[in-house]
């Protein structure tokens, strides 16, 4: 009996399947080998290890010599520790103490005073250097907490605070003068609208404007509209970039679900641009400018300085020549290119970051500093991206809508602060920007090196980030010291060190002064003791012996 037909019909099916699902296991492969190697790049793999991590903490016997250290150099720490105690308890009596009253019933608060520091330490942190949550006034690039005590402030507000607390007094000021009449009457739009919308779309060098709550709603809605237009269902973020907390913008930790719309992929990668040359699910690709600052990396805070591996590095032309490769395979593929500056809008430069770096997106995203220091969000877009119905099927839409958008003191603050940012002799404050505050951040730098401090600073224009060269467990405290020295930081402590653009030279070079002298006592005091012995690598390891003998009781 002749089986060879049989035989041959499989055989000619088995290659018709395998060709039908080759393409589809090349795709597949490519996007994986896109993704950063990172956990920042594998936000599934990010969320199963964090839920393995088990809690443990340290108790005083061991809390003061994590690294190893000799007693002599713990007792020296725990002398320094508890001297800083001391003087917390006297000088923040009473921010410690509302702070304290206010814990029980602010969901926030108890999240920021937990995450200062490696969980490790967080408890005894807490206990001994709470310094207070609130502040009762400011004044130029200063603020006053309800001691009395004066800082300079480094916190930047989120990134709102570019020109100093005062220019966002008078621009709420006159605007809610300006409102006043209308008062918050919402639906009907204030007539500065109209005018907004203007000095937007010149801006931006985009056709259309939608306003919203936040800058997070305003990445939701850019990342709907490009779905919408497009008909495809993927966004593009990159490892280690924050978008809001909008769950398709955040599939890391931090996200109890996981969404299935979003790839994360690596930034600055040929492999990245091949796939969106070769994918066709994707509808846009998120950028944060703020990246260029440390690219695949997270957003940097205290709460994870388990050692001082954490680095930052602006290399202006490289990734101004990776967005302008973007801008090309977008433009080729349809894919929609959002710029999200809802951080760095108008700090870079006043066209932000499209103008800094010589790129045009298809949507950019402001927030923040744009309504003159009240909420805000903005979506600028082409014409066809913001349109939100169809003429040809009436009832497929994009919809989109919130109370308090256009909101009239929001629109009359926000003219005030596009009003001053247009003109001529308030832009001078751009002239020399990127070399003041790179020189300032050399200056520095070089302060730091003459008095043998293993601290130093990397920044994109005012924006900075501290970087440690020797080391260690215990860069975190650091915070605390330049809070005794006063100097006022956000939650995340070093990571982030937003500057306003009104610092003078005299501000930066007390500003500076307090650097050192922090530095300098956190030295003394011993928490930057180092032996060869111990590398970032060696402080990964006993971490994670400490998390498997936690997790197994051994």
């Amino acid at each position: 009996m002749d089986t060879s037909l049989p035989i041959l019909s499989l055989a000619a099916g088995a290659a018709a399947a395998a060709a039908a699902v080759a393409p589809k296991v090349k795709a597949r492969i490519e996007l994986s080998r896109a993704k950063h190697r990172s956990l920042a790049g594998h936000s599934r793999m990010a969320r199963r290890v964090a839920r393995l991590i088990p809690f443990y903490e340290f108790d005083i016997g061991d809390f003061f010599r994590t690294d190893g250290a000799p007693q002599e150099i713990a007792t020296r720490r725990q002398d320094g520790f508890f001297r800083l105690a001391a003087l917390y308890r006297e000088r923040f009596a009473g921010g410690r103490q509302l702070t304290s009253e206010a814990a029980g019933r602010i969901s926030d608060l108890q999240f920021t005073q937990a995450y200062r520091v490696p969980f490790q330490y967080s408890r005894l942190v807490r206990e001994n250097l709470g310094a207070g949550s609130f502040m009762q006034a400011s004044s130029g690039v200063t603020l006053t907490d309800l001691d009395g005590n004066v800082f300079y402030d480094l916190t930047g507000s989120y990134g709102v605070n570019i020109f100093g607390n005062d220019f966002y007094k008078e621009c709420i000021e006159a605007g809610e003068k300006r409102a006043r009449a209308l008062g918050p009457v919402l639906g009907a739009y204030h007539p500065v609208v109209v005018e907004n919308v203007r000095r937007l779309t010149e801006i931006s060098g985009l056709d259309e404007v939608s306003f919203h709550m936040s800058g997070t709603e305003a990445v939701m809605q850019s990342v709907r509209l490009a779905r919408y237009y497009t008909r495809r269902s993927h966004l593009v973020r990159f490892a280690g970039s924050y978008h809001g907390w909008w769950g398709d913008v955040q599939p890391g930790v931090g996200n109890p679900l996981s969404p299935h719309e979003t790839y994360t992929l690596a930034e600055m990668s040929e492999r990245t641009l091949q796939v969106l040359r070769t994918r066709r699910d994707i509808a846009c690709v998120l950028v944060n400018p703020l990246q260029a600052l440390h690219p695949n990396v997270n957003a940097p805070g205290d709460s994870a300085l388990v050692d001082s591996s954490r680095a930052g590095l602006v290399d202006r032309a490289a990734y101004g020549g990776w967005l302008k490769q973007l801008r090309r395979v977008c433009t080729e593929r349809n894919i929609v290119l959002i710029f999200d500056e809802v951080f760095v809008g108008f700090r870079l430069a006043p066209g932000g970051a499209q103008e800094y770096f010589g790129v045009r997106a298809d949507m950019v995203t402001y927030g923040k500093s744009l309504a003159g220091g009240l909420p805000i969000g903005v979506v600028c877009g082409r014409k066809d991206l913001m349109r939100r119905f169809r003429d040809d099927r009436p009832a497929d839409i994009c919809f989109a809508r919130g109370t308090f958008n256009s909101h009239p003191y929001v629109m009359t603050a926000m003219d005030e602060f596009l009003s001053r940012l247009a003109s001529p002799n308030f832009r001078s404050v751009y002239n020399g920007l990127e070399e003041l505050w790179n020189g300032r951040a050399q200056r520095l730098n070089e302060m730091m090196a003459a008095a043998d401090l293993p601290v130093r600073f990397a920044n994109l224009s005012s924006i900075w980030t501290v970087t440690y060269t020797t080391p260690s467990r215990y860069n975190w405290m650091l915070q605390y010291y330049l809070r005794a020295e006063g100097i006022a930081l956000s939650w995340v402590g070093t990571g982030r060190l937003i500057f306003s653009l009104n610092y003078t030279d005299a501000d930066f070079v007390e500003v500076a002064k307090r650097f050192v002298t922090a530095a300098s006592k956190m030295k003394q005091d011993g928490w930057w003791w180092h032996t060869p012995l111990l590398t970032n690598k060696a402080i990964r390891r006993q971490i994670l012996k400490e998390m498997l003998s936690s997790r197994f009781k051994r």
